[in-house]
């Protein structure tokens, strides 16, 4: 075992520290605790409080201007197969019926090569802005699937041991009554993948909707695959989806780990309804990725008029029920959305403002960070403690007010060592800050 190293003090959310090391003290007003960290060999060795007279941390070098630091995010939600489309397939309206339209032009004309150049410029940016973990979905049906699953799968393992890559089969929920169905949950399940479906306007029958989701759920328990899906994307029925699938996990006793991905539309629930719902879906056991920037992008659309309605998932009424609740960025540069760059603090930033979710809180912080390491199962929870990966996103920034007030630099730990800078950005201050 090699020596430990020390770095210089941060300030880190006491949300992200184990709350067993009370030596830490009390965070302040903004949730944050000073702290110096003791790595070696990629792993964290100890966590001392900062200043502490005598002891090890007083061995720490600097202490004046501490940046905010917090360990890599996650994403939860994306769709790396067909990133950086929306030139080529334009929705200059911004709505669901053009983004529909212009996906099905897009997927005709998919092939491996776009696929590979569009997934491997996006995991580039991915992992410059911080993220340690992508789960994508991918179109599962017609010409455009066979391509996506080969491209995506070679990346995966091109980044193997960088970003973890997580990938759902996306297919009509009807699609699992068919014998295609089942083949493609055995494929699915041999690659390590999760089942997906899509359930939402415009709904089929509810006989219908319901059988598919009873065929999805059993093919889950039969292959031991976790299920994500895409639903309640739309402006009506209100909670129609959610509500569907929370009674049928409750009714089939199942312990498949499912999440909702959107659940836009319970945003127009009266709030004794929608607080119904949530603990019914929390009674379900069921996780919700909210995806606020597309679903406020295309929902809620009022020809000549701004919205009055911000139709995106309730938050923070699900989490008050108990509901793990994980933000996504959901589309980058696509038909569907057509902003976004895999920046997992842009869309903290841009979360803080839009869905009034601040880091400060430990809910507000918790879905960009431990809420979706738990959702998808990856081995790390993101929480500091001896023996945690050295990885940290340092940004530069002392203060959560600083940090939305304009965009950070960021500096980032891996294993601990510190990566270099993109080369665009030349010298860096903050790095020359962070090495002793």
């Amino acid at each position: 075992m090699s020596g430990s190293e020390r770095l210089p003090p941060l300030l880190l959310p006491r949300a992200l520290l184990d709350p067993r090391l009370q030596h830490l003290g009390p965070s302040d007003a903004e949730g944050l605790v000073a702290v110096c960290l003791e790595h070696g060999d990629g792993r964290i060795r100890a966590i001392h409080p900062w200043p502490e007279a005598g002891g090890p941390a007083s061995q720490c070098q600097g202490g004046g201007g501490l940046h905010l630091a917090i360990t890599p995010p996650v994403e939860p939600h994306a769709h790396l197969d067909k990133v950086f489309t929306a030139a080529a397939f334009a929705n200059p309206d911004g709505t669901v019926a053009g983004a529909f339209a212009a996906n099905i032009r897009e997927a005709e004309h998919r092939r491996l090569e776009g696929v590979l150049a569009g997934g491997e410029q996006a995991l580039e940016l991915a992992w410059g802005h911080g993220l340690r973990a992508i789960r994508s979905h991918i179109d599962s049906l017609g010409a455009a699937a066979a391509p996506s699953w080969e491209a995506l799968t070679s990346l995966r393992q091109r980044w193997a041991g960088r970003l973890e890559l997580q990938f759902v089969a996306m297919v009509p929920v009807q699609h699992w009554l068919t014998a295609e169905g089942e083949a493609l949950a055995a494929r699915v399940a041999a690659a390590e993948g999760v089942l997906g479906g899509v359930i939402g306007p415009p709904f089929a029958s509810r006989r219908r909707d319901r059988d598919g989701l009873v065929a999805l759920l059993r093919l889950a328990e039969r292959f031991g695959s976790p299920v994500d899906l895409h639903i309640d994307e739309g402006s009506c029925d209100p909670g129609r989806g959610v509500a569907m699938v929370s009674r049928l996990m409750l009714e089939m006793g199942s312990a498949v780990p499912l999440v909702c991905s959107h659940a836009s539309s319970m945003a127009l629930l009266a709030d004794r309804p929608c607080q119904r719902l949530c603990e019914t879906i929390a009674a379900a056991g069921i996780g919700v990725i909210a995806l606020p920037t597309t679903n406020l992008w295309l929902l809620g659309r009022r020809a000549g008029a701004t919205p009055l309605l911000r139709i995106q998932a309730p938050i923070r009424q699900l989490q008050n029920a108990g509901v793990e609740v994980a933000l996504g960025g959901d589309n980058v540069q696509d038909p569907w959305y057509p902003g976004g760059a895999f920046d997992p603090i842009e869309l903290l930033r841009l979360a803080a403002l839009i869905s009034h979710v601040v880091p400060w809180q430990r809910q507000g912080l918790s879905p960009f960070t431990t809420a979706p390491a738990r959702l998808l199962n990856l081995t790390w929870d993101g929480v500091l403690r001896p023996g945690a990966p050295a990885d940290l996103l340092v940004l530069g920034a002392g203060s959560w007010g600083q940090l939305l007030a304009q965009p950070p630099q960021r500096r980032l730990l891996r294993g601990g060592q510190w990566q270099p800078p993109p080369p665009s950005e030349g010298p860096s201050p903050l790095l020359s800050s962070l090495q002793p």
